[in-house]
């Protein structure tokens, strides 16, 4: 995504929508979707003129989900499981692409999703889920990771974190890593990589953004307090990166 305001440097020149595909003994799951081939065909008469002139986004067929699954020699029914941190319209628009697939989402966020308050009718896009995804509703209850009140849903490896505040029910998905350790997939809990450190460091324009966009500040900010200090201290353990910071992708793809 290439927003507007990016040449004036109050937000980033580029930003990404960070998907995550998860090779497991029982098929594939992708965590978040991005935008799907349906968005790419369509454009602003889909996503709406004002989010594409405002994040500008590159809609090329080759960066989908689907086509990246496809060029890895896979097929898209090898997608088993599909992971939602939330269900925004440029997370969730790739479901469509999979539709054989289970998606797991945060009951409160699916509930948000489909009976969404009047503010929260612009950032969820009824025809995304139109082909009538199964749906497998999960809420934290009982599990914990690294301190966090936590459920599996898919074996082990693959849990969903509650970090509320974005949306009514949005969460981070920690993935376990062969070799050791975690990565956690933050989502929209913060938008840009300084965000997690301290001192605290974001492009204006994208700080308010953050603010303008959050369901419950409250919460979205005492996540956020909690992502720092899981970063700074547990740095050998866990890998937290957001869905739409274009350099914390570029390091995960060089390490």
């Amino acid at each position: 995504m290439c927003p507007s305001l990016g040449r004036t440097g109050l937000v980033p020149r580029l930003m990404v929508t960070h998907c995550l595909l998860v090779e497991g003994d029982a098929g594939l799951t992708l965590v978040d979707t991005g935008f799907g081939t349906d968005d790419v065909a369509e454009g602003a008469r889909r996503l709406g003129r004002a989010f594409t002139t405002m994040f500008g986004p590159r809609l090329d067929p080759s960066e989908t989900a689907h086509s990246q699954v496809t060029a890895l020699g896979f097929h898209p029914t090898d997608v088993h499981d599909i992971v939602v941190t939330h269900l925004d319209l440029d997370h969730a628009g790739g479901l469509a692409d999979f539709p054989h697939a289970r998606v797991h989402v945060h009951r409160a966020e699916l509930d948000a999703a489909l009976h969404p308050a009047l503010r929260d009718r612009a950032r969820y896009l009824q025809a995304q889920w139109g082909h009538g995804p199964h749906w497998i509703e999960h809420s934290a209850g009982g599990d914990e990771w690294l301190g966090f009140a936590s459920t599996q849903v898919v074996g082990e490896d693959v849990v969903l974190v509650p970090l509320h505040g974005h949306s009514r029910g949005h969460s981070g998905v920690a993935v376990r890593r062969p070799g050791g350790g975690w990565l956690l997939h933050a989502g929209d809990a913060y938008f840009h990589t300084g965000d997690l450190e301290r001192p605290r460091h974001c492009p204006p324009a994208l700080r308010a953004f953050q603010r303008a966009a959050a369901s419950d500040q409250a919460a979205r900010r005492a996540n956020l307090a909690r992502l720092q200090q899981l970063r700074a201290g547990r740095p050998d353990e866990v890998t937290v990166f957001c869905a739409h910071d274009a350099t914390e992708l570029e390091a995960l793809q060089h390490a």
